[in-house]
């Protein structure tokens, strides 16, 4: 049941345009995934395959005007222990979660820096490519000290290599022939040290819409490019690069069997079949950081 004054939500993700030369099979039209809030769909899902591939990608659209972000941090990424948020996810927590999905490469490649909790894990670095979560919930993408800065409201702070979208198009480096540049990638059949990376792997983006959308892409044989003009077809103006190789990007939306249950792997779907799955934020071991979106607390959820 809807709430007597629901929080506005933001117009629904524009139909999906196939990539030229594909026709029509080249997309398939967003659908409503994951738990409802306020009565209404916050998370579509869709699947595009990229220009010049033959694999689809996954991509989904989430409403910051009623989901609320929150930075959950590892061991391994960013690095140490003693994170009020980290995995797994505590049953406080799951009552309101609509959808999390995977952080950046470990600190050690990222090349940029972490604040979370009121402590800078990292040093922030100028015009990397930043996740920013502020008090309210809201979440966004941009160049540090351009596009985004700190203010007394950022409760958070991922950077992750340079941005991959700006002014709604790939940037130059993404569009260059330097795939290297985004990070060593994994072998056709092995992730072996020894073996040498290839191109087109998974990979796994994150950027916003000029409305304030969030949109998060992956897909399993992705160079740079390809995954900044899925954001960008997407309506993405700012996006940056996530993780990548097939051991880490993971994308789950939750929707228990009744309003405000708690979102578990049982009433868990991934976006694609990826290595890790619904129970992956919810494991203790887990290690890496990743992001959550759950229904604002001003919202009630209904199933």
């Amino acid at each position: 049941m809807r709430s007597p004054d629901p929080r506005p939500p933001l117009p629904e993700p524009a139909a999906l345009v196939p990539f030229g030369g594909q026709g029509a099979a080249g997309a398939a039209g967003w659908h409503p995934a994951g738990r409802l809030v306020d009565g209404l769909p916050a998370v579509y899902e869709a699947t595009l395959v990229p220009p010049g591939g033959t694999l689809r990608a996954g991509l989904a659209w989430l409403d910051t005007k009623l989901l609320s972000a929150r930075l959950y941090s590892g061991s391994l990424s960013p690095g140490g222990l003693g994170y009020k948020y980290t995995a797994p996810v505590l049953p406080d927590a799951a009552a309101t979660l609509v959808a999390a999905f995977n952080g950046g490469f470990k600190m050690a490649d990222a090349h940029g820096g972490y604040y979370t909790e009121g402590k800078l894990i990292d040093p922030l670095v100028t015009g990397d490519a930043s996740a920013v979560i502020y008090s309210s919930g809201a979440v966004t993408v941009g160049a540090w000290g351009t596009d985004v800065s700190m203010t007394p409201s950022v409760v958070a702070v991922r950077q992750n290599l340079v941005p991959l979208v700006a002014d709604g198009k790939p940037t130059a480096l993404a569009a260059s022939s330097d795939w290297q540049a985004w990070g060593d990638t994994c072998g056709v059949t092995s992730c072996a040290a020894s073996v040498p990376g290839i191109e087109h792997q998974w990979r796994s983006g994150l950027g916003v819409t000029a409305d304030g959308a969030a949109v998060y892409a992956v897909g399993p044989a992705l160079d740079p490019l390809q995954l900044a003009q899925l954001l960008v077809r997407a309506g993405v103006v700012r996006g940056m690069e996530l993780d990548i190789n097939p051991g880490w990007p993971v994308f789950a939306a939750y929707r228990p069997a009744t309003p405000n249950g708690l979102a578990a792997p049982s009433n868990g779907t991934t976006l694609l079949a990826t290595h890790l799955g619904a129970a992956t934020f919810f494991q203790e071991s887990y290690a890496r950081d990743f992001i959550t979106m759950s229904a604002r607390r001003a919202a009630r959820t209904s199933s």
